[in-house]
């Protein structure tokens, strides 16, 4: 089985101001009611994986 890993590190600085050191680009809400990190879970569910690791910035955990 697969073990998918997200990275969801990083500044997003390209999106400022939306996105700040304090809340990041993947805890943004770009499109509908769920983040961009819940969206890439969320296109996991149904496949036949492991849970999946995601790597992130120590104070987002």
């Amino acid at each position: 089985m697969l073990l998918p890993v997200i990275m969801a590190g990083g500044t997003g600085s390209r999106l400022w101001p939306m996105s700040r050191e304090l809340y990041p680009k993947q805890f943004l809400r770009l499109f509908g009611q769920n983040s961009m990190l819940q969206e890439t879970i969320t296109r996991l569910s149904g496949l036949e994986i492991h849970e999946p690791m995601v790597i992130c910035n120590e104070e987002h955990r």
